[in-house]
């Protein structure tokens, strides 16, 4: 009998049954969890409009709605919670819908048809656009191409943390390197990221508590998370993101922007200080600070009543209220 065949059959039966078993259940249960991850992504193929139900808010403003661009890597499910945080303030002034980011990729052609057809759809008169972070960038983009594109005039845009350029968001070196990979076609494994998002966020554990840190962490790797496509399409549009493309281009929209002095994510002085300067024009105000909020940067899904206080005293500013609202009206707008 070959020698080698031999040893080779006494290492198999060296090997503990119970080894065998703990790799072939750890080895299924990871082929099923990316079975039921590509299923439920490949659902997720277009871009939707998520409704937040509020029938009290639907007969008060039948022709007005927030719209709320999630920010980085924030998943339909988590868009819906940041809208249930901020529903006590936003509600008084209109309905409340989430952009679902396609899983195939970022498209902001297809985000603006997918707007179309709901305005169109819900009969919508007055549009207010709220932007989770980098959503911020994608708001305005989106209410310069309404205006420019279909004379529709966007009434007022909330800067939630959003970066005005690559050069705000602090982490320059990973942001690189994920822009990079996407440019060459290579996308992350689920497994690879899984790994990444545990260590990012360790590496800023200051910003979150451990219970916050492990949640994100396994959010990331839900079946529900956004795709590694839709994640780095987004890195590669803050990469590629111009500000002055849309510094003339909003008309008469008025902007507010809020952030946290001890944001660990976007240099909030930075991100500041430019949308004060590019966006002159339309800019009411951007004094107001989310201090308290845990994590520092936007985080209305954690700190609902730090941002409710801000927007209570912000959209007063920006869409006072008459003093009755009946309910024939159409909103602030």
């Amino acid at each position: 009998m070959d020698p080698a065949l031999l040893r080779a059959a006494l290492r198999v039966k060296a090997f503990s049954r119970r080894a065998f078993l703990g790799g072939a259940t750890a080895s299924t249960l990871l082929a099923a969890d990316l079975f039921v991850t590509r299923e439920v992504q490949s659902r997720r193929r277009q871009t939707v409009l998520l409704d937040l139900a509020d029938d009290t808010a639907r007969e008060r403003f039948p022709g007005t709605s927030w719209i709320l661009f999630p920010g980085y890597k924030t998943s339909w499910e988590e868009a819906r919670i940041i809208l249930a945080s901020l529903r006590s303030s936003l509600s008084e002034r209109g309905q409340l819908a989430a952009v679902g980011y396609s899983n195939l990729g970022l498209d902001l052609d297809e985000i603006l048809d997918t707007l179309r057809v709901y305005i169109r759809q819900r009969r919508l008169r007055t549009l207010y656009f709220y932007g989770h972070s980098f959503g911020g960038m994608v708001a305005v983009e989106a209410a310069a191409r309404l205006l420019a594109e279909d004379g529709l005039q966007v009434e007022v845009i909330l800067l939630d943390s959003t970066p005005a350029s690559k050069f705000d968001v602090l982490d320059q070196g990973w942001f690189d390197s994920v822009v990079y990979l996407y440019d060459l076609g290579i996308r992350i494994p689920s497994v690879v990221r899984g790994g990444y998002e545990f260590g990012e966020r360790v590496a800023h554990k200051n910003e979150r508590t451990w219970g916050q840190i492990v949640n994100q962490t396994l959010e990331q790797l839900s079946p529900l998370a956004p795709s590694n496509v839709l994640i780095q399409s987004e890195s590669e549009y803050i990469y590629q993101w111009d500000a002055t493309r849309f510094t003339d281009s909003l008309g008469t929209v008025q902007m507010a922007f809020i952030g946290n002095p001890g944001d660990q994510t976007v240099d909030y002085a930075s991100a500041r200080s430019r949308w004060e300067r590019l966006f002159a024009k339309n800019m009411v105000s951007s004094d107001l600070q989310t201090i308290g909020a845990f994590p520092a940067h936007a985080s209305p899904q954690w700190s609902g009543i730090v941002y409710n206080r801000v927007l209570n005293r912000l959209l007063p500013q920006l869409l006072p209220l008459p003093r009755s609202v009946g309910g024939a009206g159409g909103g602030t707008g």
